[in-house]
């Protein structure tokens, strides 16, 4: 194992991709990575100055105890030069750097001057027509530079993070996860590096709640997106950082939306296992808007069960709840779960309801009319949402004039976000709509449904 420092002290990456090593570091088993290190010979001394941790904590850990806090374990791997990615810590600096460029000191040895003639060159090349676009640039035209972290926050940086986390959500809502999923993967790049800053306790606190919050959106759009490994990835990071930062109802908002992944793959009694969870989270929380959630989405996944006593006892509950919050209080996150909401909650137990009895569907559809009247533009994925679910229950309760014509007005509002979400549940119309396939109208939608969701 290379030892040799570079020079600001840091052990080489030789260092840190020996197996047992590897291993280590990916458990997060700071105890072992210490015994390692002592081993080929780096003494504690030496640990506690390049971590910025006492002697006698250094010797704690090398005792067993265990490192859990997330801001800890990113100041072990900045000052020891681990890269982050073995510890899975997201973002370290080579995915840092495809995500947002090299530095400029990667840049900085060739000679300003050329780098300016080749611009130029560029330039001209482009007016009259002779560039390639897409072509080599070399390092003249470099991706743009991460943006330094600052040394100290304080408040304001955190409002500021709150504030990007809110303006990609109400994208996410209009537009779909595929609108803004980059973007807030990309302000995760540059927001967790905060962590490496000094502050007050409480500005630490605020951003580990921040963070949480971005993390969850992160993992809300990916899922939106049909990626379920990194989705699940960004959900586990949200959970750290909000149990770091206190906030019970933050924990259970990241739950219920790690249930959803499982609601919308098929498996109700894993999703259950989740909004339970969550429902603990949010009573700790104090929050009736919290439980209002957990109750509601509980009741989706009795109703996919066919459970209609507990759907509807859970949707009752969620109604009730709801009546109780204080719309003051609300945080970003559960701001979605308001009166219009709690219409298409309804709609959609119901409508789960009459896959086994379509009579319910008599209650699912007022009950999505009066979500979609609510609705405005900047809901475009959940009036996409409503809509299938909508047709759906026209066929199931055996209106198939409306289910048809509905159905169509779905197609349209699903083509408008970029939610891969949206496509897969027109599934269930689908499938509605074939089962009338004597119907040349009905048989239409099915034919444009597969076309869609092939795509």
């Amino acid at each position: 194992m290379n030892v040799t420092g570079s020079q600001d002290n840091r052990l080489s990456l030789e260092t840190w991709n020996e197996p047992e090593m590897k291993r280590a570091l990916a458990d997060r088993d700071i105890s072992s990575v210490y015994r390692l290190l002592r081993r080929v010979g780096i003494s504690q001394r030496h640990i506690a100055a390049l971590t910025g941790q006492s002697q006698s904590e250094v010797s704690e850990i090398l005792k067993g105890r265990q490192v859990m806090a997330y801001d800890v374990l990113a100041r072990i791997s900045c000052g020891l030069g681990i890269p982050r990615g073995y510890m899975g810590l997201a973002y370290d600096p080579v995915t840092a750097t495809s995500m947002v460029g090299p530095s400029d000191n990667v840049l900085a040895e060739e000679d300003e001057s050329v780098k300016r003639r080749k611009l130029l060159a560029h330039g001209a090349a482009v007016l009259f027509g002779t560039a390639v676009l897409g072509g080599d640039r070399g390092q003249w035209l470099p991706s743009p530079a991460q943006t330094p972290a600052p040394s100290n926050i304080g408040m304001a940086d955190v409002k500021q993070v709150e504030a990007a986390t809110r303006a990609m959500r109400a994208l996410d809502y209009q537009f779909g996860g595929g609108a803004c999923r980059d973007a807030v993967v990309a302000q995760l790049s540059w927001a967790q590096r905060l962590l490496g800053s000094s502050g007050t306790e409480v500005v630490r606190l605020q951003l580990f709640r921040a963070l949480a919050d971005l993390q969850n959106l992160a993992g809300w759009t990916t899922f939106d997106v049909g990626l379920l490994d990194s989705s699940r990835n960004h959900f586990a990071t949200a959970l750290e950082f909000a149990k770091q930062s206190g906030d019970s109802s933050l924990m259970s908002n990241i739950m219920y939306r790690i249930g959803r992944v499982y609601l919308h793959h098929g498996d109700a009694n894993d999703a259950l296992k989740w909004f339970q969870l969550g429902q603990i989270a949010a009573q700790d929380s104090g929050s009736e808007l919290a439980v209002a959630v957990l109750c509601g989405n509980e009741a989706w996944a009795y109703a996919l069960m066919g459970d209609d006593v507990q759907a509807k006892k859970l949707l009752g509950r969620s109604r009730d709840e709801l009546a109780r919050a204080n719309p003051n209080e609300t945080p970003d996150w559960a701001r979605f779960y308001n009166d219009t909401d709690m219409y298409a909650m309804i709609g959609t137990v119901y409508n789960e309801l009459a896959a086994y009895d379509p009579r319910h569907a008599a209650v699912a559809i007022p009950a999505f009319g009066q979500a979609l009247a609510r609705y405005d533009d900047s809901m475009g994925r959940s009036q996409a949402f409503t809509l299938t679910m909508l047709a759906t229950s026209y066929l199931r309760q055996g209106d198939v004039d409306h289910g048809i014509q509905v159905g169509r007005r779905a197609l349209q509002a699903a083509s408008a976000v970029k939610s891969k979400r949206v496509t897969d549940r027109l599934k269930p119309l689908e499938i509605e709509a074939a089962r009338r396939s004597t119907n040349p109208d009905s048989r239409d939608l099915a034919h444009l449904i597969r076309q869609q969701r092939s795509l």
